[in-house]
């Protein structure tokens, strides 16, 4: 309080003039600008004159005041500190840290308790360098403990731990007792199950009974008292302890460096290709199917040709060249499972089944599946396919039409179609496409040896009218309908309904068609539901993901296969639906997840088999609307599919095609014969090549094999022929 009153005698004189020099400044102002100023009331600064001492004891009171609180409040913090912190130090301190002295053991049944006890050293605080450190699981369990020994509470959290001690070999001077060996072998497996279990799984579960040996309810440390000579012995275990329960392995990794979305071709190349850049990469792969990844083109040509009655389970076909293959890219031995990938030693590609993932977080680096698991990555892949396309009226048609329906794309599609191939007696195709016409083809083949009718109807002039140019698709007609196949051209539904047990099929012209089964194959529409919760770009013109040239949507996501909409250098912006873009398009993602940079400029090829003796394999924009130059020659034994794949060792011919490059063509020495773009019903083998302002834009080699470099070289060039005649002998469709 003097102390105040010094400083403020100190300070006061100050104030005073401060006070005197502002008020002899307002006065100058008045006289110089010869106008009053505003009066407000003073505020008292000074000590006061005699009599006013009544306000300086307040401040006075006040400042003394302020002092003494926040002196106390300062005591009072600092006091409170050091009790917590005292009390911190006694919970440490009371520990335990310290083996529990021997109990003396009961008999368990069947097994004789230790006869010599006067010989057992008890296990004392003498050795607190060999007892091992108490887990936080203990005091969770000590209610039980205290249920069996209520004469000993303090031995309570002790008797409940299940330590881990490291096991060595007792010393020699050790005296062994044969006796009290039995109990602890026979008790200590028991002890450590029923201990973890209750601890981790159920700490509220019911105390043992009264009955039950005190032996079984401790760890192998209490229940077994060691018979020593030396002390140092004392709190070693005589046999080993009870492992540790270990906890359940989760289903899947909560982390995966590359997460592939979708399990089928791309995602597969994609894994390949990461795995190659980088050996010791973690992949997963994600599949609502429950297969391992497999291409899909074999379910629609060759396995529907194959002779072995179990090829729906075996999913093993022949291809044209009589090798025999697994739809499967890999066996199930090639792949790791989910729940090991975080643990093996050097990486590998787990798929999980069976999943979707429904949700996509891209700021948080996480996916959500169906089941509400969240998965983390680091860099993913949408490789997420389509889905088959269906038509309105069958939509609205109702639950009997619908279950009659197949909407042909999966594993399950085939299997199912197969049972139904053999079990009704018609089957009408909806769709003129590849997949319409390949499905009619091999149901036809199939109706030969039995009395299945087999109608394949379609809005187009011919089969595969958006593609071929008219005159090949009549001919692509005549040869589905030598198989078998009743077709149906210009054939617009109009309406489906389930009448007397049959779908009747009603068209526009008012022509019926009654069948038993129906197979939609009129298109593919891209699975882009992630889109919306990943906030990624749908195109609006072709559908699918928008993706850069390296086929990135974002920084950390790529896409690829029949999802991933991208710019063709050549051709624009375009979106491909074929099993050789999802291998190249999966293999460049997967080297860009790993840090290549590439851009795609790949022009992808498809191929379509209407049989072993007649396919074409076709490159670029192949569309009946453009302008087209066929050249075609007499077709020769060798210019089958079969026979390509006989040449070429593979079913799956992109797989070679795409390996190949042709930077300098060398044209036939075969005279050709006068040329003539379209030789009356005699379309054996030739190229059609289709234009886009005089420039070739699209190739298509009829039953002609082997010779895709060349196709895509020319695409790639991009420049204008005067005459395609000339161009048509790079491929040596005159050779013999």
């Amino acid at each position: 309080m003097w102390t105040c009153k010094n400083l403020w005698k100190k300070f006061a004189p100050l104030a005073r003039a401060s006070s005197t020099l502002c008020l002899q400044n307002a006065r100058g102002a008045v006289l110089n600008n010869e106008r009053r100023l505003t009066l407000v009331p003073q505020a008292h600064m000074s000590s006061g004159a005699p009599g006013s001492g009544g306000d300086n004891n307040l401040y006075y009171l006040l400042f003394g005041a302020t002092c003494v609180g926040g002196g106390f409040y300062a005591y009072r913090t600092i006091k409170e500190d050091k009790e917590r912190y005292q009390e911190r130090i006694d919970e440490i301190a009371s520990r335990p840290n310290k083996v529990v002295p021997a109990q003396p053991i009961t008999e368990a049944p069947g097994e004789q308790a230790a006869e010599t006890p006067e010989e057992i050293t008890p296990v004392t605080e003498d050795a607190p360098a060999e007892t091992p450190e108490v887990t936080p699981i203990v005091e969770e369990v000590s209610p039980e403990v205290a249920a069996v020994e209520p004469e000993d509470p303090p031995a309570t959290p002790e008797v409940e731990i299940a330590p881990e001690p490291v096991v060595e070999p007792a010393p020699e001077k050790s005296v062994e007792t044969p006796a009290a060996e039995p109990v602890v072998e026979s008790e200590a497996a028991p002890v450590a199950d029923s201990v973890s279990e209750e601890a981790v799984e159920q700490p509220s579960s019911p105390a043992p009974s009264e009955s039950t040996p005190i032996a079984e309810c401790l760890p192998a440390e209490t229940a077994a008292p060691q018979t020593t000579t030396e002390t140092e012995s004392a709190a070693e275990p005589a046999t080993v302890a009870p492992a540790e329960v270990p906890a359940p392995t989760p289903e899947f990794p909560s982390h995966a460096p590359y997460l592939l979305i979708g399990g089928g071709t791309a995602s597969f190349a994609a894994a390949r290709s990461i795995r190659a850049r980088d050996p010791g990469a973690r992949v997963l792969i994600i599949t609502d199917e429950p297969d391992l990844p497999y291409m899909r083109p074999p379910l629609s040509k060759e396995l529907w040709f194959s002779d072995d009655p179990s090829v729906v389970d075996t999913l093993r076909f022949k291809q044209w060249n009589g090798k025999e293959r697994s739809i499967y890219f890999q066996p199930p031995s090639f792949y790791v499972s989910p729940q090991d990938l975080e643990k093996v030693e050097n990486g590998g590609v787990a798929v999980l089944t069976g999943k979707k993932v429904v949700h996509m977080d891209v700021r948080g680096n996480k996916v959500t599946l169906s089941d509400n698991t969240e998965i983390s990555y680091d860099k993913c892949l949408i490789a997420t396919g389509g889905v088959p396309r269906n038509l309105q009226v069958i939509e609205r048609a109702g639950e009997e039409v619908t279950k009659r329906t197949t909407l042909f794309r999966k594993v399950e599609d085939f299997k199912s179609l197969d049972k139904v191939s053999r079990d009704t007696k018609s089957i009408t195709i909806i769709g003129g496409g590849f997949l319409g016409s390949e499905l009619a083809c091999a149901l036809g083949r199939r109706s030969a040896d039995s009395d299945l009718e087999v109608v394949q109807m379609f809005p187009e002039k011919g089969n595969m009218g958006k593609v071929l140019p008219e005159y090949l698709s009549n001919w692509t007609t005549a040869k589905v309908k030598s198989e078998g196949v009743k077709v149906i051209t210009e054939a617009l539904v109009k309406g489906v309904t389930y009448k007397d047990g049959r779908v009747e099929i009603k068209l526009k012209d008012g022509r019926v068609v009654k069948t038993d089964h129906i197979v939609a194959a009129v298109g593919l529409d891209p699975s882009v539901e992630l889109a919306k919760s990943a906030g990624l770009e749908v195109d609006s013109d072709f559908g699918g993901f928008r993706v850069n040239a390296e086929l990135q949507a974002r920084s950390n996501i790529w896409v690829a296969g029949d999802a991933a909409c991208f710019y063709d250098i050549r051709l624009g912006r375009r979106r491909v639906e074929h099993h050789d873009h999802a291998v190249v398009s999966g293999r460049l993602a997967g080297e860009n997840m790993t840090g290549a940079n590439k851009p795609y400029w790949h022009q992808s090829m498809f191929w379509s088999d209407l049989g072993p003796d007649v396919g074409y394999e076709a490159i670029g924009i192949v569309d009946s609307s453009l302008p087209t130059v066929g050249v075609f020659a007499k077709a020769t034994a060798k210019d089958t599919p079969k026979a390509a794949t006989e040449k070429s060792g593979t079913g799956i011919r992109s797989e070679s095609e795409t390996e190949g490059t042709a930077s300098s063509p060398v044209a036939s020495s075969t005279p050709e014969p006068p040329p003539v773009s379209q030789q009356k019903d005699d379309y054996g083998k030739g190229v059609i090549f289709y234009l886009r302002d005089k420039v070739v834009v699209g190739i298509i080699l009829w039953n002609v094999f082997n010779r895709m470099p060349v196709a895509r070289k020319i695409i790639k060039d991009g420049e204008e022929h005067a005459d395609l005649n000339e161009v048509a002998k790079l491929f040596n469709i005159h050779e013999d």
